[in-house]
């Protein structure tokens, strides 16, 4: 690998950590790929694992199936109850950092559930400290099962929009995928994909089977599939410059996704 931090220690010892020829200089270093085989898996809270049995033993099913040939960092979302107690915490005048604490509590038991039933398969769950033994567990197994919400907790960056925490586990998920520098980032929803409106209740949208960050803000779409600031990461990521979101209630579509077929919607950087 060559070295292209010449001079950038002499820099870091003399100048200020926001003067603008030190940051080129680090800029200039190679960014170093921790697990480059590696797919990270959000499944949704809401629109998955609060579905219960009937939309999570089918996935379960399709990563033990794939955990054959694919290794893979599973990330919970936290879903209706996290919205709950938002709710009532958000009535209580409580600050974003607490509700993100809150919100983090469900993401995890959504972990610990999946990590059950994936037990006897050898697939555990970890905690926040122990994403440290990930590389040991897709060493083994192929597989491990984590909490999605990104552990900021009261150090939350509070939005300009209110007290709702702007960084959630579709950012989580996201960052674990950056900064492990994997192959591929797959969101598990329960529509196809992006769609011009809510197919909800928009019986008139149309879907899009792909879209950079760029354009899904030209056209209002950004808060409409992922949370909003998760875009904004994607945009400025060195590593994993694009996602798919596909339905995960569709049996195979995980599996399709993950042998790298563009089943749902794929948003790109540029």
């Amino acid at each position: 690998m060559t070295d292209t931090t010449s001079g950038l220690e002499a820099l870091l010892m003399q100048r200020s950590l926001t003067d603008a020829q030190l940051l080129d200089k680090a800029a200039e270093a190679s960014s170093y790929r921790i697990l480059p085989d590696a797919t990270v898996i959000k499944i949704g809270g809401q629109s998955v694992i609060d579905r219960g049995r009937a939309a999570v033993y089918p996935l379960v099913d399709e990563i033990v199936a794939a955990r054959g040939k694919h290794k893979l960092l599973i990330g919970t979302g936290a879903g209706t109850r996290a919205r709950h107690l938002y709710s009532i915490a958000a009535g209580l005048n409580l600050p974003a950092g607490v509700l993100s604490q809150l919100g983090a509590s469900v993401a995890d038991q959504n972990a610990a559930m999946l990590g059950q039933l994936l037990a006897k398969h050898g697939i555990s769950a970890v905690d926040g400290a122990g994403m440290s033994s990930v590389p040991l567990f897709l060493k083994e197994v192929n597989a491990v099962v984590f909490s999605g919400m990104p552990p900021y907790t009261l150090w939350m960056r509070p939005s300009a929009d209110g007290v709702i925490p702007p960084y959630r586990t579709d950012a989580g998920c996201y960052l674990v995928a950056e900064q492990f520098g994997c192959k591929a980032m797959i969101y598990v929803k329960d529509e196809n994909g992006l769609f011009t409106g809510n197919p909800k209740t928009d019986k008139h949208a149309t879907f899009i089977p792909k879209i950079s960050v760029d354009e899904m803000l030209a056209k209002g779409l950004h808060d409409s599939i992922l949370e909003f600031p998760m875009l904004d990461l994607l945009k400025k990521a060195q590593h994993v410059r694009e996602v798919q979101v596909i339905n995960g209630l569709v049996p195979g579509n995980l599996t399709r996704a993950l042998a790298g077929e563009h089943v749902g919607t794929i948003i790109t950087a540029q």
